[in-house]
């Protein structure tokens, strides 16, 4: 769920524009690699949890240990993974946002908020 409210604040208003001008930049200091890794991160962690949900549904139909103990030695490491690559986005958007002026925000402050924080909450739920 946190990952979904990450990516949806970025998708939703992490891009806007200036008054003057119709081109679109990502709010954190103008830094697409900032909403660009933020929707990554969110989507893949979307799409894992999806996939892991499916194998704990499936896991009890499993018979082999082996396959078993690879599916739970995956699952663990893709969370210590996914545990890091959140802080490191949490400390990235955070980072980005505490340099962007406020004359460059318009729309967005408070989903930008919200993505650093539920950010910082994924950390915990991975």
């Amino acid at each position: 769920v946190f990952a979904l409210i990450v990516f949806a604040c970025l998708v939703g208003e992490g891009y806007t524009n200036l008054p003057r001008s119709s081109q679109l930049f990502c709010i954190f200091n103008h830094n697409e690699d900032a909403c660009r890794y933020g929707i990554g991160i969110g989507i893949l962690a979307f799409l894992a949890c999806i996939f892991f949900f499916m194998v704990d549904i499936y896991f009890p139909q499993i018979s082999n240990a082996t396959d078993r103990k690879y599916l739970v030695l995956a699952d663990l490491g893709f969370s210590g993974l996914w545990t890091f690559l959140w802080f490191i986005g949490f400390c990235f958007l955070t980072n980005q946002w505490s340099w962007t002026r406020a004359e460059d925000v318009h729309v967005g402050a408070d989903s930008a908020r919200a993505a650093i924080t539920f950010s910082f909450f994924s950390i915990f739920s991975w």
